[in-house]
């Protein structure tokens, strides 16, 4: 599994969880977001290393130095960015969770992500 497909089926699921209105469901994906922005253990690189693919990415170890992968720093970003506006703001950004899953799942499509852009022009490494 490629970052790609994961952003896909990420948008995906935001997007399904939204609609059906699973409110713990968000909780569960913005905890699984945080978990794998903290820790560095990514499920592309986990379910490529179950498959046995050699072109998964090594699995970094756990630090606390900057800059951060770009990745990792992008789970973080959405983790809050949903818990911001989805949970804690839900009255009155109620749009922005709409938006960020349409967008991660145009990201997931074409392969271009801003979000990940502006990571890189931050300075966050590859």
């Amino acid at each position: 599994m490629t970052d790609r497909n994961y952003r896909l089926i990420l948008g995906l699921a935001i997007l399904l969880i939204l609609y059906f209105d699973l409110t713990r469901a968000m909780y569960g994906l913005i905890g699984l977001l945080f978990a794998e922005g903290i820790t560095n253990w990514r499920i592309p690189q986990l379910v490529g290393k179950l498959t046995r693919q050699s072109d998964a990415p090594p699995i970094e170890p756990f630090d606390f130095k900057w800059p951060l992968n770009e990745e990792r720093a992008w789970r973080l970003v959405v983790a809050v960015l949903l818990l911001l506006t989805a949970v804690l703001f839900n009255e009155i950004a109620w749009f922005l969770p709409w938006f960020m899953g349409f967008a991660i799942l145009g990201a997931g499509v074409s392969g271009v992500c801003p979000v990940l852009l502006g990571l890189r022009f931050a300075g966050c490494r590859r």
